[in-house]
């Protein structure tokens, strides 16, 4: 007898495909999945999960928790809803800003809808683990998050609710740490690798999450949001907000003393090089932010641009923003387009730097008059460097730091990020275990994410063709799809087959709806993207039906006998 739960039949599906891409859809996955009505968006970014999406979803999470639990790891369910205080000791109910979901009770207390779980993993720690001997442990989740993000957009790639695998690790020793660590890594990689994902392994930095080691699991794709590089040469590979250059410095005893040139009406780093006959790459670019309401200067070779989202990350948790007119106000010594560091460096400003304006280099920079610029101003010796940080735009070709060959670069899907935290959380909450000397020991954490709800798309990214998705077979809502072509006599063959398959535990769906021409079943056949299809057509009545491989297209006639056994084995 057939396993009910194995044959899906397409007569009693919820389904309603759409030969159309609906109107703002602009990346493949938004289209595919909309069309083939695995979702639906309820408002924006936030979206149903459709009964053969739910069967998606619940595929990838249910790899996630294999190979968690092949780590050790406890899986747990914290809750969505989540009090303000914990947030508040650790500094996040204000530095998340409008990303929270904020609400008040009948009783007026501070509520947000979880955004991540890093206060309560570590106050469920402390209430639960006293002794050294209760750790190491690592505990996890898969849960719906909340951000309330200014600009949901690509269907499920970034919405405002989604579905994330988060898991934490609590040891005794920074040792211990690098192995759970570690043991995440791998167990990372299996999961994308049974996901049939194509990724990479990428340096990233910490940001607001705090703590030391950070990486990043990207899966190239188009439509990715995050720009990454890697070398043709060596196995350097890192988000493009984790790039370092490497600058020597030079010896910049010979340039002469500084001299000051009349530039009228060259406000611009272009209009200054024209004015004066030199490329822009020889003038020192001074772009004045605040940095939690304090001005601070970075500076940049003139012929490349500030990355902002890579100086937000290495001032996180900071809130950093653009000077305006009204900063410039009672500041004298700040000449709106004529900013140069020599003389104004710790008086006015802290002045950071990229790594390119290293100590002996010497520019034409702004002279801090208006309609005056000045040459020969040199590194470490007109200035100083407050900080050195990387915070220009990553162009393709620039040096790899490891081995100086011209980086690539490419977008991607952050699929996955994992951090080593440290004592950050522990610190705010004070977790202590008592240690084997009988003193407390502060515990230390570390913290990783994966983006189950993400890893859909991603997958629709990489693998979907011109006719639709083309699902890894351990994540498809089905093995195998039959069809009926037409006729009573098809459709009783194709129900027959989904019975054998289904009490040889295959997982079918068998598309036996009536009234629909078998050229939409078909096409339906291939948008749904299930791995193997079977169609019960013109030779039905002799027994042969043909099998079709969705993602190579490869096409083979054999009887329902030998179809059976191919497909059962």
């Amino acid at each position: 007898m057939a396993n009910a739960a194995q044959v899906q039949r397409m007569s009693r599906l919820m389904i309603k495909t759409l030969r159309d891409d609906p109107a703002d859809a602009e990346t493949a996955s938004h289209k595919l999945l909309v069309r083939a009505g695995y979702v639906r968006r309820s408002s924006a970014g936030i979206w149903t999960w459709l009964p053969l999406g739910k069967k998606v979803l619940e595929n990838v999470s249910r790899v996630v928790r294999e190979e968690m639990d092949a780590i050790g790891g406890q899986e747990v369910l914290l809750p969505a809803l989540l009090p303000k205080e914990p947030y508040e000791a650790s500094g996040r109910w204000e530095e998340y800003g409008d990303l929270l979901f904020r609400l008040k009770d009948r009783k007026g207390a501070d509520y947000l809808l979880g955004p991540t779980h890093e206060e309560i993993f570590t106050l469920t720690v402390k209430d639960q683990c006293t002794s050294y001997k209760d750790l190491p442990v690592i505990l996890y989740q898969i849960q719906t998050k909340y951000r309330d993000e200014a600009r949901p957009r690509s269907g499920v790639l970034r919405g405002r609710e989604f579905q994330m695998k988060d898991s934490y690790s609590f040891d005794t020793t920074d040792e211990g740490l690098a192995e759970s660590y570690g043991l995440h890594r791998q167990a990372y990689q299996r999961i994308f690798e049974r996901l049939g994902l194509d990724y990479r392994i990428v340096s990233a930095v910490s940001g607001a999450m705090g703590g030391s080691a950070s990486e990043e699991f990207l899966a190239p794709a188009a439509a990715g949001e995050d720009t990454f590089v890697d070398c043709p040469e060596c196995d350097y590979a890192a988000n493009t907000e984790a790039v370092t250059a490497k600058v020597a410095p030079v010896d910049g005893s010979a340039v002469g003393e500084i001299e000051e040139l009349d530039t009228p009406d060259t406000p611009t780093i272009e209009a200054l090089a024209a004015h004066l006959g030199v490329p822009a790459s020889a003038t020192l670019k001074n772009l004045l932010v605040k940095v939690d309401g304090e001005i601070v200067a970075v500076g940049v070779p003139g012929d490349r641009e500030v990355d902002m989202g890579k100086l937000g990350e290495h001032l996180a948790p900071a809130v950093v923003e653009l000077v305006t007119a009204e900063d410039f106000v009672d500041r004298p010594e700040l000449v709106r387009g004529y900013v140069g560091p020599q003389g104004l460096a710790g008086k006015a400003f802290r002045y950071i730097a990229d790594p390119r304006i290293a100590a002996g280099t010497d520019w034409i920079t702004g002279a801090n008059k208006e309609g005056k610029h000045a040459r020969n101003v040199v590194t470490g010796r007109d200035f100083e460097v407050d900080d050195y940080l990387d915070v220009v735009v990553v162009e393709p070709g620039d040096p790899c730091p490891n081995c100086g060959a011209g980086l690539r670069i490419d977008r991607a899907i952050e699929i996955g990020h994992i951090f080593q935290l440290g004592r950050k959380y522990a610190d705010a909450f004070e977790l202590d275990v008592l240690g084997q000397n009988g003193k407390p020991v502060r515990v230390t954490m570390g913290s990783y994410g994966i983006g189950v709800s993400r890893a859909v798309a991603a997958l629709a990214e990489q693998t979907h063709d011109e006719s639709g998705l083309c699902w890894p077979r351990e994540i498809a809502p089905a093995d195998v799809h039959v069809v009926a072509a037409g006729k009573a006599k098809q459709t009783e063959l194709a129900l027959e087959i989904g019975e054998q398959l289904g009490a040889a535990g295959v997982r079918v769906l068998v598309d036996d709806r009536a009234g629909v021409s078998p050229g939409v079943k078909f096409t339906d056949a291939e948008l749904l993207g299930v791995p193997t299809i079977v169609v019960a057509g013109r030779r039905a009545a002799e027994g042969v039906v043909e099998v079709k491989d969705r993602r190579t297209g490869e096409r083979e006639e054999l009887t329902v006998e030998e179809a059976v056994a191919r497909l059962s084995a």
